[in-house]
């Protein structure tokens, strides 16, 4: 049983919160350990073959899988932001965290979510480019290109979000420190402020505002396209064609932005912090396990290349 400390003092500025988790018994809390470990490995390793099997494979050294690779990388580290301290508490019962590892954390995390919305764009405008101009797509979608838009949206990432977490971490924090989470979100870390942040506050989420919806317009924008052009294919098997090489994309962009845009697009009444949390597991855990799980099992390509890999391993072995 981990005692909680609360510092009465209204002005006494706290160095550390306590990440309060899931409220269950021991025995649960064991049986959640080994659930989240198992989907943090299935995560880690599910992501790790994708990039292994696109990095082996030269019929895959396309822009559409050298974005996948990246968004498998992404993935990776996506879901190391949260799971390994998550799944310390619940092992060990310690949920300590300084209030710089927390602002830390929430760094990391808020980056790797800008990535994911940014490479979601990236994907949804590479198919755009394939099915509504495919003769220009070998010009417009180079892998040099490829590579030169992806090392954009990881420095755009780091450097966009300098500035909200810079000033986030001059907030100071007294009288409580529990955050009822199981990692350092913005919205309990904003509570549990005791310095004025309501521009701070608005301005950290204007900016999550404006990247989600840009991207998922522009997403949005791409797939009208696509449809419109699918519409004029005469056979239904030219259409199904089309459609299955979307499939995966679309399938990972209505789970993840249906649950991001749940918990940090929209209105705050009405909600409490446990419908956060446990929608929080579902995109950043449920969601990063999945994505492998989507793209293998819907992408022929893939898993022809995978079942290869296999079999070239076990010749070699």
């Amino acid at each position: 049983m981990i005692k909680v400390i609360r510092l009465n003092t209204e002005n006494s500025t706290i160095k550390e919160f306590y990440l309060l988790g899931f409220h269950v018994n021991k025995k649960l809390q064991l049986c959640l350990f080994f659930l989240f470990l198992l989907m943090y490995l299935s995560t880690v390793t599910g992501n790790t073959i994708i990039i292994t099997v696109i990095w082996q494979c030269h019929k895959l050294h396309s822009p559409m899988y050298l974005f996948l690779g990246y968004f498998a990388f992404m993935e990776i580290c996506y879901s190391s932001v949260t799971m390994p301290k998550m799944l310390a508490g619940l092992s060990s019962g310690n949920k300590q965290i300084s209030v710089h590892g927390c602002i830390t954390q929430l760094y990391f995390f808020f980056v790797m979510g800008a990535i994911e919305n940014y490479f979601l764009a990236l994907m949804a405008y590479d198919r755009y480019v394939a099915i509504c101009i495919p003769l220009r797509y070998t010009a417009i979608m180079s892998n040099k290109f490829c590579h030169q838009l992806a090392l954009m949206t990881w420095l755009v990432g780091f450097t966009g979000s300098l500035l909200p977490i810079y000033l986030l971490s001059k907030l100071s924090f007294c009288s409580r420190n529990e955050i009822d989470n199981f990692f350092c979100d913005a919205s309990p870390i904003f509570n549990l402020s005791c310095t004025d942040k309501s521009i701070l506050k608005h301005y950290f989420f204007i900016l999550v505002w404006i990247i989600v919806f840009s991207c998922l317009f522009f997403i949005i924008l791409s797939y009208i396209q696509i449809i419109l052009v699918v519409l004029k294919i005469p056979s239904n098997t030219g259409r199904k064609k089309v459609f299955s090489t979307c499939g995966s994309h679309l399938t990972v962009v209505i789970l993840y932005y249906g649950s991001v845009i749940s918990i940090y697009v929209r209105p705050n009444h009405g909600y409490t912090f446990v419908f956060d949390k446990y929608l929080s597991v579902f995109y950043a855990i449920v969601t990063p396990f999945l994505n492998p799980i989507i793209y293998s099992l819907r992408n022929k390509n893939i898993r022809k290349a995978i079942q290869s890999f296999k079999c070239n391993s076990f010749k070699g072995s």
